[in-house]
Formats: C-alpha cells, structure tokens, sequence
C-alpha cells in the first residue's frame, strides 16, 4: 500500500517482475489465465508463480471462466479470482462463481459500454468490483484510459463495495487519474511494460514513485 492506495500489478509472467513489484509495495500480483491474452500463462507458470507469491497477493484473471475451470485453478492457491466478462452471461453463472470462490475472494470485472448501465444485479455476489476501459477487442490490457467520472460516481453509488480502478494507467497519468476517480485501489498493466507480459523495470518504478507523491 502507497499513501493509503492499494495497488495490483498485473500481467506478471515472471517471478522476477513479480518480485520487483513485491519490493516496490504491490499489494496484489496479476496472472492472466486466458488462453487469448498475449500476456497469458499456463498452468505450470500459475503454479510456480502462487508457490513464490506471498499468501494473500495471488490474484487469477481470467474470462468467463468455466465453472469446473474455476475449481481446479482455485486449487493452485490462488487468494482472489478476477473474472471479465460480457453483461449477458447469465447471473446464475455468477452466482456459480462466488459459491465455488466465495463474495470475498471474487473481483468481478463486467465489459462495460459507455452506453450501458452498471449490471447492479452482480453486486450481491461479490465484494469488489473492477473497472476497467471498455475495448470491443480485448478484455483488460487494452492500454486504452477508463472513465475516471463514471468510476467516481459508481464508487460513490454503491461504496459498500471496494472498487478497483484499472485502464490505461501508467506513471504518466495515474496521478491525475487518482485525483479524478477517487480510487483507492488500482490495477496496472500495459503502463508499466516493455512488451506484453514483461514489465519495464523503470516504468514500474517510476509508477511507484508517481504514487509515492500524491499526499506531498
């Protein structure tokens, strides 16, 4: 945690990015499990990578995931399970979802339209809540900025839940986008990388030190 901002580095298929983010003061280290993502990792990466990872900052992302999926990946330690998806799966899909993971350990991500409202429904099957930039072509990673007013007004809307501001976010604007949002806690991907999957050593820490100075 930076200046009260909880912070998860995603896209980590190296131990030795995931570690320097450790260093740095991630809160949550990221591993995409979706076979489509250029930054996805397989199953024996997941597991080396939960066995080095600190209990409690293991995060699984993944897209619509099976239910049986979900199962066997919940088995390889994973401390919480950030799942994307489109506003027409079905409810009983996500209420599949937090039985198997339960409230708490599930994020759920739902591809957002800016012309479309907040699926509120979701809310009773999870305690935290992604938002993240809507692409048509991609689920996270887009490099595309999210909507830090919409974020603002939903977190303020439903602010039982904990909100997790993602998109686009790099040391250049993640000041501001704080500033804007109100986040309390945010997701980092393509901001911080050298190519897809490898972070950039000093991007990550300039981020770092962009967060450090929000309350100076």
């Amino acid at each position: 945690m930076i200046n009260g901002l909880t912070v998860k580095v995603c896209g980590i298929t190296r131990w030795a990015d995931a570690e320097l983010a450790l260093e740095l003061g991630a809160d949550y280290i990221g591993m995409i499990c979706y076979a489509k993502s250029p930054r996805a990792v397989t199953l024996e990466q997941a597991r080396d990578l939960c066995n080095r990872i600190p209990a409690g900052k293991r995060v699984f992302v993944d897209v619509a995931t099976g239910t049986d999926e979900l199962e066997n990946f919940a088995d390889l330690g994973f401390d919480a399970f950030q799942l994307h998806f489109d506003l027409d799966l079905s409810l009983a899909t996500v209420a599949a979802w937090s039985g198997i993971v339960g409230p708490e350990a599930l994020w759920l991500a739902p591809r957002l339209p800016v012309e479309e409202d907040f699926p509120q429904p979701i809310l009773e099957f999870a305690d935290t809540v992604v938002l993240d930039a809507h692409s048509k072509a991609v689920y996270g990673g887009s490099g595309q900025t999210g909507d830090w007013g919409r974020f603002a007004d939903l977190s303020t809307l439903y602010q039982h839940k904990r909100w997790v501001l993602a998109g686009g976010l790099s040391p250049e604007n993640v000041a501001e986008a704080v500033r804007q949002s109100g986040a309390t806690m945010i997701d980092v991907n393509s901001g911080v990388e050298s190519s897809p999957g490898v972070k950039d050593p000093a991007r990550l820490r300039a981020l770092f030190a962009a967060l450090g100075q929000l309350a100076q």
